[in-house]
């Protein structure tokens, strides 16, 4: 849900903004994190960038996937699930 804040913001002349510490602390974004920016309509979008599995965290041995990272590990799950072969 999109939860508006009364801060409005403007933009620089190089194209910056900045976000209110007290959402950067909200959301525990620090210096130097990564912001993931999308666009949904009309809107922009800034996201926490997770970095790992999309299914279990993992940050080793990762692969991409649809623009997706995931473990090798839930690799092998996955396709033996879509094998037909289940537990």
């Amino acid at each position: 849900m999109i939860k508006a804040t009364g801060l409005p913001r403007r933009i620089d002349h190089l194209g910056r903004i900045v976000v209110p510490v007290e959402m950067r602390r909200m959301l525990e974004i620090s210096p130097g994190d990564e912001l993931e920016i999308s666009v949904q309509g009309d809107s922009i979008t800034l996201s926490r960038l997770r970095k790992g599995c999309v299914f279990c965290g993992a940050e080793q041995d990762l692969r991409i996937y649809r623009d997706k990272e995931i473990c090798a590990s839930c690799a092998s799950e996955v396709r033996t699930s879509f094998n037909g072969s289940h537990e």
